[in-house]
């Protein structure tokens, strides 16, 4: 079993993280829906004040996986949550907990946070984080439907 650690992200690891979010892409079949930057990444998770904030996992010092979450507010809770944007994995370091070691490191910094919730989402076609995510005590929300309004219908509904 190979040791890891969960690490914040910083600056010079825009690259990196773009190349995560490249291959989850790819792992999720929409690999031409990535348009993001490094220059993209690097002014909005290390902006001044960021709006979303990234670990990185390292196992026996290479890049094995990240996550990239931002806060959430729940008025019924009156209280934030942690909304996990993205989780990812490289295929060789499948396997070592190391998925479950960013999960943990997000529940932690909502404990320290006083977040009453963490929140993610999961394609429906994604057995194998389907089975990892209920085997940890996570519940799906089944009774939502998640929607989204983006690119010229974003911009025409704006007008």
């Amino acid at each position: 079993m190979s040791n890891f650690v969960i690490r914040e992200a910083v600056r010079s690891d825009a690259p990196l993280i773009l190349e995560f979010i490249k291959d989850l892409a790819d792992y999720e079949k929409m690999s031409d829906d990535v348009v993001a930057t490094v220059q993209d990444i690097e002014s909005t998770v290390f902006a001044d004040q960021p709006k979303a904030y990234c670990l990185i996992a390292e196992s026996d010092g290479q890049a094995a996986g990240f996550a990239l979450y931002f806060y959430s507010y729940s008025t019924f809770l009156g209280k934030h949550g942690i909304y996990l944007e993205d989780l990812f994995v490289k295929p060789e370091f499948r396997g070592k907990k190391i998925g479950m070691g960013l999960l943990k490191r997000l529940a932690e910094i909502a404990v320290e946070n006083d977040c009453k919730r963490l929140d993610w989402s999961v394609l429906d076609w994604n057995e194998p984080a389907i089975n990892f995510y209920d085997s940890i005590g996570a519940k799906p929300q089944k009774e939502w439907l998640g929607y989204r309004l983006t690119g010229d219908a974003l911009d025409e509904f704006a007008q």
